[in-house]
């Protein structure tokens, strides 16, 4: 007897570039800066979950709080993501976003509209002055590159995890004698992106983590803070 032939499974389908007015709907999320931040974490733009719940890195799936903690740079617990405009009071942490609106995944974006962001997120580095970024993503620091570089690409040979070389420093200001934010670069977050072991990724935040605990001592700060600079709040001002 034949068999009939099973209906061809239909792959899942890739996404590709979404105007604005999709999401339009959904909100955004607020910068957290203040001044004299250790590090400011660079996402890449709010997701779904993100934007519904108007906190940074709020989908289930995502690991960024769980490596905020694992990692040191919240040593006391794993905060809610609605703890997200708290962590420059906390522990002198910031957060923002290199594109303010919400899509599904970066296939969503243009390789345009990331790179055209790259100035106005290196001039709130200017205002704000931290000792650090931390970029989530690699594209996100690809993007960076490409807009610093008349659109080169990082050599592969030259990419690595972690800390980049002094020339990268990110928001230098000359004139007010700001050397610009130290960058460190990790891999995304996102439960979407399966390519890294959740051991690799918590070796390389515990790197930018030991740092930042070390910089706490010698700046004589708690992790959460306790000194009269943590009552004030943060700030979303570009």
């Amino acid at each position: 007897k034949s068999r009939a032939k099973r209906p061809a499974r239909r792959g899942k389908q890739k996404s590709t570039y979404a105007p604005p007015e999709k999401y339009a709907h959904l909100g955004g999320v607020q910068d957290a800066f203040a001044p004299n931040l250790l590090s400011v974490f660079i996402g890449l733009n709010p997701g779904i979950a993100t934007a519904t719940v108007g906190h940074a890195y709020s989908a289930p799936s995502n690991h960024f709080w769980k490596l905020l903690h694992s990692s040191g740079l919240t040593p006391d617990r794993v905060c809610p993501s609605t703890e997200d405009i708290h962590l420059p009071r906390k522990y002198s942490l910031g957060n923002t976003n290199l594109v303010a609106r919400a899509t599904l995944n970066q296939a969503e974006l243009s390789k345009e509209e990331m790179d055209d962001r790259v100035e106005l997120t290196e001039n709130k580095i200017r205002r704000w002055k931290p000792e650090s970024v931390c970029i989530v993503g690699k594209g996100i620091w690809e993007s960076i590159y490409r807009a610093k570089n008349k659109g080169a690409k990082i050599p592969k040979e030259k990419f690595v995890w972690g800390w980049q070389s002094d020339e990268n420093r990110f928001g230098v200001d000359v004139e007010e004698g700001y050397p610009g934010a130290r960058v460190f670069v990790v891999p995304s977050t996102s439960g979407l992106v399966a390519g890294y072991s959740m051991q690799f990724k918590k070796d390389i935040w515990k790197v930018l983590g030991d740092w930042v605990q070390m910089r706490r001592k010698e700046r004589g700060e708690t992790a959460p803070r306790t000194d009269n600079l943590a009552q004030g709040g943060a700030s979303s001002g570009v």
